[in-house]
């Protein structure tokens, strides 16, 4: 109490009434995630306007996952020391600023940059809404919080790729982010008023760590991403070779760091915690590199308008909206292995069926069949890969493992975006030979295509689609060695 600061900081447990707070944070989270389905929407649209190709476009996707994903792990601990409302606003700001900035890119090198600060003002935001609930809500009451929060992710991927075809359609691509500015504004000032200041904790930042996990990171996805390009070149090699031993190194430094280590491994002797882990991080690359082809499909092939593509998704959301309650209420009362397990093969098996009707004059209720049964599988994934990953970790790890397990997610999105990038081009290379030059089917997504690529461009996409339905069917093998909750175990005979 001799802290002349300490009375202006509010403990977890003062405020009377979380649930303001919680919607305060919940605009900002609903921004971040609309931003992200809406990008995916505008690609064929970036790509005309802005002269690119499929590789370069892809990259708006890439530098924002990447400035996102890498600071994840300090930024939640960043908030610990300054207080999360702090850092929640600055990365509003940071967030809100920066869409300006991409709306007003005529370039799509500068649209790349702008993206990156995106990602930053993101990464900030979205551990402080975690650590807020975790903080302000009492146990009895958290997990209604926590389900309004996983709730929210459902409804923004419904409705961001429906206002982002609506806004393409309408006044534009740039709209998909000049929108952020005035839903910022009233983010900002609601979390200013009504999200309360929390007592802070001293945290030692391992700066190293940061550094060899974002280089790391940048060499081996710049490596996947443009090898195509570069006709997978030896330097291409060397530089994802680079990467893996840099971030080899990143383990090794976080093994013998005796401080503060970025990343607790002490984390992963709890075997739920490493498998679903990896269950996240095969769920994170296949939800960022399905849509891609597919939306590029849908309009580039079918000719579909941004806003009538962006409703081929439609079935998905809508039924994980209806089923996440009910795949809530089982979570506690059935082995995770079945639940996830159900989810992972029901996503890989969607993926393969949808890769296998991809093409040019397919009905498009065929497409909506598989769309759906991914939205089955999507709803069975989350929530039991959620609870498995931290049910047995203590209190005092409880934000740590948290952090790990968002940063993995996003890790595998940043990989799923590099590799899809190059699989797209590597197959509309072998299917449409007709056209000049290595780098020249790339660009035949940017508009409408000559009859005579119909077909070649679709075969592509469908073979694109396959990736993901790979490695789902990998976090699906991972699934399968969950161990049961101690709850559940004991009422085994």
């Amino acid at each position: 109490m001799a802290q002349v600061t300490e009375p202006a900081m509010r403990p977890a447990s003062e405020p009377a009434n979380p649930w303001p707070a919680m919607w305060a944070l919940v605009l900002g989270f609903f921004m971040i995630l609309v931003d992200s389905t809406i990008v995916s929407v505008a690609t064929p649209a970036i790509m005309t306007s802005l002269d690119a190709d499929v590789n370069s476009v892809v990259w708006v996707t890439s530098s924002y996952l990447l400035a996102y994903a890498v600071p994840l792990l300090i930024t939640g601990r960043l908030g610990d020391r300054v207080g999360p409302k702090w850092i929640y606003l600055i990365g509003l700001v940071l967030f809100t600023g920066s869409s300006l900035w991409c709306g007003l890119s005529d370039g799509i090198e500068m649209l790349i940059i702008a993206r990156v600060f995106q990602g930053l003002g993101a990464s900030m935001m979205t551990p402080q809404t975690m650590a807020v609930i975790t903080r302000t809500f009492p146990p009895d009451k958290r997990g209604r919080a926590m389900a309004l929060w996983g709730a929210v992710a459902g409804v923004a991927s419904l409705v961001g790729p429906i206002v982002g075809g609506l806004l393409i359609d309408g006044p534009g691509w740039e709209w998909i982010f000049f929108v952020n500015i005035p839903v910022g504004v009233v983010a900002f000032a609601l979390a200013l008023r009504l999200v309360p200041r929390l007592q802070t904790h001293s945290h030692r930042f391992d700066i190293p760590g940061v550094l060899l996990s974002g280089i790391g990171m940048f060499l081996i996805v710049f490596g996947i991403q443009e090898g195509e390009s570069y006709d997978w070149a030896g330097w291409i090699w060397l530089l994802i070779g680079a990467g893996v031993v840099v971030m080899v190194g990143f383990v090794i430094w976080q093994r013998v760091n005796s401080a503060e280590p970025l990343l607790p491994l002490g984390l992963f002797t709890d075997r739920n915690f490493s498998l679903s882990n990896i269950a996240i991080t095969a769920v994170g690359f296949m939800i960022i590199s399905l849509s891609l082809p597919l939306m590029i499909y849908a309009q580039s092939v079918r000719g579909l308008t941004p806003t009538r593509a962006a409703l081929l998704m439609v079935p998905m959301a809508v039924v994980g909206i209806i089923l996440a309650p009910f795949v809530g209420r089982l979570v506690d009362r059935y082995h995770p292995r079945y639940l996830a397990g159900f989810g992972l093969l029901a996503d890989s098996v969607s993926l393969f069926w949808l890769s296998s009707v991809l093409r040019a004059d397919t009905p498009i209720w065929q497409l909506l069949l598989p769309i759906t049964l991914l939205g089955i599988g999507t709803a069975f994934t989350f929530g039991p890969l959620g609870v498995s990953a931290n049910r047995n970790l203590p209190m005092a790890q409880a934000g740590a493992g948290s952090g790990v397990y968002n940063a993995t997610r996003q890790v595998g999105s940043v990989l799923g975006s590099a590799a899809i990038a190059a699989l797209m081009e590597s197959r509309l290379a072998a299917n449409l030979p007709a056209m000049p030059g290595g780098a020249a089917p790339t660009e035949a997504g940017a508009g409408d295509l000559p009859p005579q690529l119909l077909d070649g461009f679709s075969t592509a996409m469908g073979q694109s689609l396959m990736l993901p339905a790979i490695v789902i069917g990998v976090g699906f093998l991972v699934v399968l060695f969950l161990e049961a909750p101690k709850h559940l175990a004991a009422r085994r005979p």
